[in-house]
């Protein structure tokens, strides 16, 4: 039997911070999704309070909560192909991002839809019935054209984009590693080098791409969340996933320069926020001239990179010591994803009888969620 071939470049030991930040990505989740039910924008149910008053807070993180997941899912996997490319691998990968994903198809995500066509389409039947006509992929819930796919993976479809980053990720370490090993780790040394880590060159290089794909994507291919045909979203999430691939293949120097950055980065991603609430706040009710519609989308952009800096920057300097509840809480973050939406929703329509306060109904929602998911 032969060794499975590694994949070029340093093997580096597991960095704190990069579990902390995965941990603060995935927990900031639950309070932006509860923050969906009390906004004006579509979700899958709504507050009959609902208004604009939240949203300059979720415009906060709006930009780059998700691409700060894919980045740091994308330096871990990195770090992981930099032991191993074996097969076994792969398919130990694809089962733990894959067997949650039918389980929550099958059983998690059901209540959202029900409670969705109920609020929505009047649908009056109880969760039994409707779930057995979710398994057969009844595609009759429509209002004016628009239908519901079922069954669906809702908020879980970060799982299977997930995967397939991953496996282009593996396959391209694992032809990588079959060169010689003069000529692959300096192929790839020289590609990851190409990025600049002055202050310039780090801010503007890491914001080109996402402002590229938005300016240049979102009006044909807005966001639909379906794996095959959803070329914005592949654009913006597949390019932070390979800038996790690429930081941590850089490794050191690249952690530093987001370190040295991190005042410039967090000034700037603060900036475009500001810029960003003003927009959407001024030009509410009318469409904006087109020139100013494409500097948002620029800003937008930016703000993706600036933030994703800002954040590895902060953690790298105030959280990259080893603890084990860290670990642990960085292992769990998988159960609060695939639940949280779901207890979201169900407290949500289980407390909307009471017409509390919006705030204090809030507080209950996020409490009570954080609390399942501990359960």
């Amino acid at each position: 039997m032969h060794a499975a071939p590694s994949a070029p470049g340093p093997a580096a030991a597991r960095l704190p911070f990069l579990d902390a930040l995965r941990v603060i990505a995935f927990g900031l989740l639950v309070p932006y999704h509860v923050g969906m039910y009390y906004v004006s924008w579509d979700w899958h149910l709504k507050s009959p309070q609902a208004g604009p008053a939240l949203e300059p807070l979720m415009l906060l993180t709006a930009p780059w909560r998700l691409s700060l997941l894919f980045f740091v899912a994308g330096a871990a996997w990195q770090q992981v192909l930099a032991r191993d490319t074996g097969t076994r691998l792969l398919r130990r990968r694809l089962a733990v991002l894959l067997l949650p994903l039918a389980f929550g198809m099958a059983v998690v995500v059901p209540p959202q839809a029900w409670l969705e066509v109920g609020q929505k389409l009047g649908y009056a039947d109880g969760y039994l019935a409707f779930w057995w006509r979710y398994l057969q992929g009844d595609d009759s819930f429509c209002r004016e054209g628009d239908c519901l796919r079922l069954p669906t993976w809702n908020h879980l479809w970060f799982l299977p984009y997930l995967a397939l980053y991953s496996v282009l990720a593996w396959a391209a370490a694992r032809r990588l590693g079959r060169r010689t090993e003069a000529t692959a780790p300096g192929l790839l040394a020289r590609w990851a080098a190409a990025v600049p880590l002055g202050p310039a060159g780090l801010l503007l290089g890491l914001a080109l791409p996402f402002m590229a794909a938005r300016l240049g994507l979102l009006s044909r291919f807005p966001s639909t969340h379906d794996l095959l045909n959803d070329l914005y979203n592949h654009a913006q999430y597949g390019t932070a996933f390979a800038l996790g691939l690429w930081a941590a293949w850089r490794g050191t120097p690249a952690w530093q320069a987001m370190q040295a950055r991190r005042w410039p980065a967090l000034l700037l991603a603060l900036a475009g926020w500001a810029l960003l609430v003003w927009y959407f706040q001024a030009w509410q009710s009318e469409a904006p001239p087109e020139p100013l519609r494409w500097a948002q989308r620029a800003l937008w952009g930016g703000v993706q990179a600036w933030a994703l800096v800002a954040a590895c920057g902060w953690a790298r300097q105030g959280l990259n010591q080893a603890r084990p509840w860290l670990r642990q809480a960085s292992d769990a973050v998988l159960c609060l994803y695939v639940l949280h939406q779901t207890l979201i929703l169900l407290l949500a329509h289980a407390l909307a009888p009471w017409r509390l306060p919006a705030g204090f109904e809030g507080v209950l929602i996020l409490a009570g969620t954080f609390a399942g998911c501990a359960l």
